[in-house]
């Protein structure tokens, strides 16, 4: 298996996308190797299908160039951060060894964010125990050198803003690839269903320009550290290499 650089623990398809497309494009431009893990398949989403989503994924993932995708088939709407889960999940983090992983906030209003940013966080400790590693008979414990997250509906004060301009046409295509997600379904459609009633490409945008003009730039993605960064942090190290 594709031993990565980063991973992205993503409640549902398309959340990598919109959250971080831009991050991924420019790690795998400067040949990061970079993985999207999915929680599960949206297949409770207002709009499109499990199929759909399927494809789409599989459309978002070539257009970023990822080197590895994967779903942890939890249901939609129901994650929860189980004993199974989190050992599942770390499981994967010690099988793919990312030096860097990226997960939702846990203070989001969706409660499948909220979840899948607690699994991320319980199973990147789990991912570092030797004997747990030992009684899965798989990869050797490793624990990713840093866990930082990203901003879905909910704003928090970033640790670093993550300059994506020059990326910022292909993070779109990546989004835009979720047709399903983006078109209504029937005449009485009118987004009610999604948080703020807000069309995906504009809120998205809205906010990168946002963030961008908070560092000077068009574009920007804000990820946020629990801990202080030093200055030969994993992530600090993918980001200028």
């Amino acid at each position: 298996m594709t031993k990565l650089d980063l991973l992205v623990i993503a409640a549902h398809p398309d959340d990598a996308e919109i959250s971080v497309g831009g991050t991924l494009a420019r790690l795998v431009a400067r040949g990061a190797q970079v993985g999207v893990l999915d929680i599960t398949r949206g297949e409770l989403g207002s709009r499109g299908t499990r199929s759909d989503r399927d494809a789409e994924a599989a459309a978002a993932t070539a257009l970023l160039g990822l080197a590895w995708r994967g779903n942890l088939d939890l249901p939609d709407g129901r994650v929860e951060a189980s004993v199974a889960a989190r050992e599942e999940l770390a499981r994967h983090l010690r099988r793919l060894a990312p030096d860097v992983v990226l997960a939702h906030s846990e203070d989001d209003p969706h409660p499948d964010h909220v979840a899948a940013g607690r699994l991320a966080r319980e199973a990147w400790y789990l991912s570092g125990l030797r004997r747990l590693a030992e009684q899965d008979g798989g990869a050797p414990a490793r624990r990713p050198g840093r866990l930082a997250r990203f901003m879905s509906h909910k704003r928090f004060e970033p640790t670093i803003v993550v300059d994506i301009t020059d990326f910022w046409s292909q993070k779109v295509a990546a989004v835009q690839a979720y047709g399903s997600q983006l078109r209504p379904e029937d005449p009485d459609d009118d987004g009610r269903h999604f948080l703020y009633r807000a069309d995906i490409l504009e809120r998205m945008e809205t906010k990168a320009r946002a963030w961008g003009e908070a560092i000077g730039v068009r574009y920007g993605e804000p990820l946020r550290c629990e801990e202080p960064l030093g200055s030969a942090d994993p992530l600090l190290r993918l980001l200028v290499r």
